[in-house]
């Protein structure tokens, strides 16, 4: 019996990936050297790969709503922005990045608070949520549009429109 969906080997396999470049990139390159950063194209197949589960998740809590985009923020090294927009596709705001470190290129700062990883909202405010995300290069990704899940109390969940 096949127990990983095509999704789920997916994930499983750009993680895999992931952390071979990254055993790889931990022995060069000085302090400061970019070169110890994993190239971009597995940034982009990690983001390729997480589209359907999700580049952002929204959860209810504590009376609100928030929008969690921690899976955006650990390609923070080679994305120069990431664009949203609330209820719209015109992608008018921007999600401040976290200050990259070549040495953990994939890990958030450890004095980030919430406010790095997601917005927050009153209860019910964001029926959908467009996302794409600027490659330092300067290319772009595609547009994703997330909508929350139904049903699933205050778990973190978000669920592809397009």
């Amino acid at each position: 019996m096949n127990v990983l969906s095509d999704g789920l080997r997916k994930i499983f396999a750009a993680g895999m990936v992931a952390l071979a470049c990254l055993a790889a990139t931990s022995r060069i390159g000085a302090a400061g050297d970019k070169s110890r950063i994993p190239p971009q194209s597995l940034y982009q197949t990690m983001l390729d790969a997480n589209r359907q589960t999700g580049w952002v998740q929204f959860r209810n809590y504590d009376g609100s709503q928030w929008i969690y985009f921690t899976a955006l923020q650990t390609l923070h090294c080679r994305l120069s922005e990431i664009r949203y927009s609330i209820n719209s596709k015109a992608l008018d705001e921007t999600f401040d990045l976290v200050e990259c470190n070549p040495q953990n290129p994939m890990a958030l700062p450890p004095d980030a608070g919430p406010e790095t990883i997601a917005l927050k909202l009153p209860a019910g405010t964001a029926q959908s949520i467009a996302v794409q995300v600027v490659w330092e290069d300067g290319t772009e990704s595609a547009v994703a549009v997330y909508e929350p899940c139904k049903d699933v109390g205050d778990q973190s969940c978000a669920w592809p429109l397009e």
